[in-house]
């Protein structure tokens, strides 16, 4: 077996390890206890698909650049994913669903290695990370009009807690906090890190 080879093997093991840890549901509002949340408030459900595929040192992580002309969260980085359709069984189908039309990812290619718990965001949806691996060749293509970008970020990036910072924006007249992971030209941010962010706790407890 390649170095390559073996570090893949390593990395799938403790993502492994790491969905049979003990885990909280996150939210956008973890860094902002002082938000009061509607009592009875109905949020949709959602899954995203935490997809992993082999790269040259490592495991990289699939994630994808919004279109500015979207009207919801333009240009903003994310993880293929959408809402629970009536089509759907489930959060985790709508993740192989929607990773298919985002970035052309055939489901029968994806190992499910599992679920975390749920992410409450602020725009209404209870979203359910879904995290796989690529078991065969993946040739990404994006889909018009929605993803505007398909990019690779390293294993080691998004599970290491001390990549992760927190900042700040105004948001509804206050001022909101959240976790960031840039990464090179692209600014992981909002739920998308913070989903990250718990997956690398879990990675070092």
């Amino acid at each position: 077996m390649t170095e390559t080879g073996a570090g893949i093997d390593h990395q799938i093991a403790a993502l492994r390890r790491a969905l049979q840890a003990p885990g909280a549901p996150s939210s956008d509002f973890d860094l902002n206890p002082g938000t009061v949340l509607p009592e009875g408030r109905k949020l949709r459900e959602a899954g995203v698909l935490v997809t992993f595929v082999p790269g040259a040192g490592g495991l990289d992580l699939v994630l994808t650049k919004r279109s500015s002309r979207l009207k919801h969260h333009p240009g903003q980085i994310a993880f293929p994913g959408g809402k629970v359709e009536p089509v759907d069984d489930g959060p985790v189908a709508a993740a192989l669903r929607e990773a298919h039309e985002e970035v052309g990812l055939p489901p029968a290619s994806v190992e499910i290695l599992g679920t975390m718990p749920a992410h409450e965001t602020v725009t209404g949806f209870l979203v359910t990370p879904v995290l796989g691996l690529v078991k065969d060749g993946f040739s990404p293509v994006a889909e018009p009009g929605e993803v505007a970008e398909i990019f690779r970020v390293p294993f080691d990036h998004v599970t290491d807690p001390a990549n992760f910072r927190i900042e700040g924006r105004r948001w509804r007249g206050q001022r909101r906090l959240y976790y960031v992971a840039p990464f090179g030209p692209y600014y992981i941010w909002g739920a998308t890190a913070r989903m990250l962010r718990a997956l690398a706790a879990r990675m070092h407890p």
